[in-house]
């Protein structure tokens, strides 16, 4: 039997140039704000290797007088514990400018795993994949 090589859009890519990594951030940053202004307070973008990362932080819902309870907190310090907990919206792997893979984190098992695009396609761009990981914010 003859090995052949195939193209996996969820493992290898390339290292992110500098530049491609700020322009990469200014893209995301313009999309979410003229789609999805108010559904956030603040994205972060981070990358490591071919890999970005956007996790956004949304203003949490009122506490419930038996969530306090539970929780054994004051209102104060229940909002403040959930401001600072990022939402995972998803994970991109790098390829070329317009040609990224993305992954979901899933709060199940901790992990990311691999997705395709709304069009089927396992790459994309970066405003594509922030319109399909946006699903997670209300």
């Amino acid at each position: 039997m003859r090995r052949q090589w195939v193209f996996d859009p969820h493992s290898g890519g390339v290292k992110i140039p500098p530049a491609v990594r700020t322009r990469t951030v200014e893209r995301i940053e313009k999309y979410a704000a003229k789609h999805y202004a108010g559904k956030y307070t603040c994205l972060d973008i981070r990358f490591h290797g071919p890999l970005c990362y956007i996790d956004a932080y949304v203003e949490p819902e009122e506490p419930s007088t038996k969530m306090l309870k539970v929780t054994g907190e004051t209102r104060q310090q229940f909002l403040e514990r959930l401001r600072a907990v990022p939402l995972h919206l998803c994970r991109l792997r790098y390829f070329a400018e317009d040609r990224w893979s993305i992954a979901f984190f899933t709060y199940s098992n901790e992990r990311y795993e691999p997705s395709a695009f709304a069009n089927g396609s396992f790459d994309g761009t970066p405003e594509e994949a922030f319109e399909l990981a946006a699903i997670y914010l209300r």
